[in-house]
């Protein structure tokens, strides 16, 4: 056999193989997608999350306001896990 009639006998076989592919593809039924069961956020609102986008949307304003300053201390100790310790009276260390 040369070479120009196993180069032609490949060609035949590829286009064959790929013809039965596709039609093997084009007789798959379409499975319709399962939703993800993903579940579903709380409705209820957090206070602390309604004042964080509030200061989000502020931008740069937001790092002056002592309002949003707060809200992101609470943030990080909420995410850190640390506990909030009592605030000290204004005149506890007696320095007045």
């Amino acid at each position: 056999m040369n070479s120009k009639t196993a180069i032609r006998l490949a060609a035949i076989l590829f286009v064959a193989i790929a013809m039965t592919a596709t039609m093997i593809e084009m007789s798959r039924k379409e499975e319709p997608q399962q939703e993800s069961s993903v579940p579903s956020l709380p409705t209820t609102m957090d206070p602390l999350r309604a004042t964080l986008r509030r200061c989000q949307q502020m931008g740069e304003a937001a790092a002056t306001d002592a309002d949003c300053l707060a809200t992101w201390a609470k943030s990080r100790d909420r995410f850190l896990g640390k506990s909030t310790a009592p605030e000290l009276p204004s005149n506890a260390g007696g320095l007045e």
